[in-house]
């Protein structure tokens, strides 16, 4: 097997070199192109006075302007970032640096007030000076260059000759000439693949060849080819739908970085050279939309953090979409209290992808479920926009194998009274794990991943069988749907993920007269007798008794009923860490129960769960799965 496994390897690895130097051959930029002068990065020069029109003329981009202002004149005492590591990444600090410099940037280029340039001069020769940065975690590198990059940009005209050649050089060497380090070929392991580090790289370092583009034209036109021809491999990976394989916080991350090298090419080239044409990624902004339930939380799975926060890169879509309606949940997170607590590190760009949209002029969306499909599906079902009280329901099929993707399969999230019922974990920091070698990327079926209590089965809202976990080889899909609003409903076929426990798992989640929710499990069994525990993780206080269960928070209250299989006993399990490494989980309970079927036999799993103090007047006696669509 290890033989096998080493031999896949080699081949997928020796596959991805060979695509990788393909990439190096493409010619779209024409030679002849002449290009803006500087600046030239995302907002021409002249363009501020269209940009202060719009901040002008909209209140809440006033307050956004307000605020990135305020937020520099907090930065002018602050010391420049130094070169220190947490664990093997400088990460934290290329991030501090783009957050400082765009902002402090975006600052000089609409007031000219000289604080600001100076400050980010400081800041960018700062940066320049240090040894390296960090080419080991390639993203160290992207979003720095792309720090400096804005900063050379931006400040162009006003940086001294000096300077300008100190950070010119740090960009080249240290940025943009480590992608093609053949000393180093994991440098370069980013350009083959789909997740958000190909996204991110490719920005930084196209920034950076975008900048600096003068002093070196023909690697400038390399970068940018290759980027395009790179980049695009990430932005299939959305299709067929627009759902996004690592989840809400990394499509926040890759997503917004790809807008950014999109915007940037845009404005250089007047082209994007065909890929605003990818029909996955055009849809993916109905997919984030849809991953926030009312109460502001996300559908957390994978290695996502549960908060909705502000997302720039839904600008950008709802202005190319035309599509006001995308931006609902954005227009909650610009309200004045949160503008003055944001401190995303590219908030300036949504002033310029935003200006020509009104926040407090958004309409809510219409659709009240969404479905994608692709390498991880989700369905994403509520009751309401508009009712801060709605019921929302996530549930995904997909597969561990994604990147960033836990033993999640079949798992579903639950929202309904304005609180989070059914929860995910989400992500565990990284960097402690890594301090204790934990080889929390090993992925494999006996990878020390799925060791890790957040990752794998026996902490998600789904099915455990025999105390085993799920096939990381499996894969679930969204195999049906229904949109009518007294039904909206979604089955997973999970039956992979299960192979040699059972011989089939289908899952159905529903909400049923916009009143309560149904969770619908058919499980096959093959040639023996399995255990299969059904979960719900909580925040709630639990109280069980028979086959029901009460969840009671902020005075709340939600009840889950099981009348089938008959004499179940609901029961819970702690959440305390069986690791030393595991992070603890105040304030949780697994709420569910156990269920022996017999060899060769079926078994159906009805599980309601509603909200409020008193049950409906009857619960709908549910149909088979096979006839819900």
């Amino acid at each position: 097997m290890r033989f096998f496994a080493a031999l896949i390897f080699v081949l997928t690895t020796t596959l991805a070199q060979a695509q990788v130097r393909e990439m190096d051959t493409v010619q779209l930029v024409n030679p002849k192109t002449v290009i803006p002068d500087h600046p030239r990065l995302l907002l021409l020069k002249g363009e501020e006075k269209l940009l202060q029109k719009s901040i002008n003329s909209k209140r809440i981009w006033k307050q956004v302007h307000s605020s990135i202002l305020h937020q520099c004149d907090s930065l002018i005492a602050t010391k420049p970032v130094e070169r220190v590591l947490l664990g093997v990444r400088l990460l934290a600090k290329s991030r501090e640096c783009l957050y400082r410099v765009f902002y402090l940037s975006y600052a000089w280029r609409m007031t000219h007030e000289e604080k600001y340039l100076k400050r980010a001069e400081q800041e960018l020769l700062a940066v320049s000076n240090f040894s390296d940065w960090n080419p080991s975690h390639y993203l160290d590198v992207a979003e720095m260059t792309m720090a400096a990059a804005i900063g050379y940009d931006w400040l162009y005209d006003d940086l001294s000759e000096k300077s300008r050649t100190i950070i010119r050089e740090a960009i080249l060497k240290k940025g943009v000439g480590t992608s093609y380090d053949s000393a180093y070929p994991n440098y370069r392991k980013w350009l083959s693949v789909t997740n958000n580090w190909n996204q991110v790289c490719n920005a930084g370092i196209s920034f950076g060849a975008l900048a600096t583009w003068e002093s070196d034209p023909e690697l400038a036109r390399r970068v940018i080819n290759r980027s395009v021809a790179s980049i695009d491999i990430a932005m299939k990976d959305y299709d067929p739908d627009g759902a996004f394989a690592e989840g809400y916080t990394y499509w926040g991350y890759g997503t917004t970085f790809n807008i950014m090298f999109l915007s940037a090419i845009e404005k250089v080239f007047k082209t994007d050279f065909g890929l605003g044409k990818s029909a996955g990624f055009l849809k993916t902004a109905c997919y984030l939309e849809n991953m926030i339930g009312p109460t502001g939380k996300n559908f957390n799975y994978s290695d996502a953090s549960e908060s909705g926060i502000l997302q720039p890169a839904m600008l950008w879509f709802g202005n190319k979409l035309k599509d006001p309606s995308l931006l609902w949940n954005e227009r909650l997170q610009l309200t004045d209290l949160r503008i003055k607590l944001n401190a995303d590190r590219l908030l300036p760009a949504i002033l310029i992808w935003g200006k020509d949209v009104d926040p407090e002029k958004v309409e809510a969306p219409k659709k009240l479920l969404w479905t994608g499909a692709g390498r991880n599906p989700v369905a994403l079902m509520r009751s309401s926009w508009t009712d801060p009280n709605a019921i929302f329901v996530g549930i995904k099929g997909g597969s561990p194998k994604v990147t960033h993707g836990h033993m999640d399969v079949g798992s579903f999230v639950l929202e309904a009274d304005g609180i989070r019922w059914g929860k995910d974990f989400g992500a565990q920091d990284y960097t402690p794990l890594e301090l204790r070698n934990i080889d929390l990327w090993a992925d494999r079926q006996d990878g020390q991943r799925w060791e890790i209590f957040r990752y794998n089965n026996f902490a998600h809202n789904t099915l455990t069988v025999n105390n085993q976990l799920q096939q990381v080889t499996g894969k679930g899909v969204i195999t049906s749907t229904t949109s009518d609003p007294a039904f909206l409903s979604a089955v997973a076929d999970i039956s992979t993920v299960y192979k040699g426990q059972v011989a089939k798992a289908e899952r159905g989640a529903a909400i049923v007269d916009k009143k309560y929710v149904l969770i619908k499990d058919e499980i096959e069994t093959s040639d023996a007798e399995v255990m299969v525990r059904w979960k719900m993780l909580t925040s709630a206080l639990v109280k069980v008794s028979g086959n029901q269960a009460e969840l009671i928070q902020w005075g709340k209250r939600l009840r889950i009923i099981v009348p089938e299989p008959a004499n179940i006993v609901m029961q819970t399990w702690s959440t305390e860490p069986p690791k030393d490494y595991d992070e603890p989980n105040p304030g949780t309970t697994l709420v569910g129960f156990e269920v022996k079927i017999p060899a060769h036999s079926k078994s159906t799993f009805n599980v309601f769960l509603v909200p409020g103090g008193t049950l409906p007047d009857t619960l709908t006696t549910p149909k088979p799965l096979k006839d819900w669509h």
